[in-house]
């Protein structure tokens, strides 16, 4: 891939998303970055975070909402995902012992593992519980 050109509106965006935990949507991202570049369009948003996902600075995640929502932790760790806001939470690693082993039995190698956890977050239960 050929050297990237220096975009003050990708930092930004990068940046916005490494100092959040709330695995926010574009749209969410373009209000927050808008504040700083109005004139910021949504489809470079959407074009910068592809291309960040592609040369593996950020991670791209499904939630069951339908949303597509970004993640600037590299870090190993799993996600929780709530079935009924679609709301996505970092959860530290369990062990991958098993993981290692199963690969061992097919030859491989495992260069990436990610774990989902799904069911209902703390306030999708209380809103059922009533």
């Amino acid at each position: 891939m050929a050297a990237l050109k220096h975009s003050r509106q990708r930092d930004a965006i990068k940046s916005n998303l490494m100092h959040r935990r709330d695995h926010p949507t574009a749209d969410m991202i373009y209000a927050d970055i808008r504040k700083d570049y109005p004139s910021v369009s949504l489809g470079t948003v959407y074009r910068n975070l592809s291309l960040l996902t592609e040369i593996g600075e950020i991670q791209r995640l499904a939630s069951t909402d339908g949303a597509v929502r970004y993640d600037g932790n590299l870090q190993p760790h799993d996600h929780f995902i709530c079935t009924r806001c679609g709301r996505i939470a970092d959860v530290e690693p369990a062990d991958r012992t098993a993981l290692r082993m199963q690969a061992r039995q097919l030859d491989g190698i495992v260069q990436d593992c990610q774990v989902n956890y799904y069911g209902l977050c703390g306030d999708c239960k209380t809103q059922e519980a009533m």
